[in-house]
């Protein structure tokens, strides 16, 4: 399996500031990176995957919804976030 409990923690503990830390917008939204880059290379071979492909727009809209919020509330945490993933070009 591409997501197990070890590579969780290992983003938890870097974005989040601790392993336990799961849920914090800067760690959700560091996981549904990874999924989004797992599920886009998915998408690349399998063109015709409509499931996946429905799933990954999903991740998409939640990752851009947790963006959102986080530039609301501080703007200092959306680009340092930004930066580390390098989301921007």
């Amino acid at each position: 399996m591409y997501l197990d409990s070890t590579k969780k923690t290992e983003i938890f503990t870097e974005f989040g500031g601790g392993a336990t830390n799961t849920g914090s917008a800067e760690s959700q939204i560091a996981l549904f990176t990874y999924r989004i880059k797992h599920l886009t290379e998915h998408m690349k071979e399998n063109r015709k995957d409509h499931s996946t492909e429905r799933a990954l727009t999903g991740l998409v809209g939640k990752r851009r919804s947790l963006l959102n919020y986080l530039k609301a509330r501080d703007i200092n945490r959306y680009r340092a976030i930004v930066k580390a993933l390098g989301l921007r070009k």
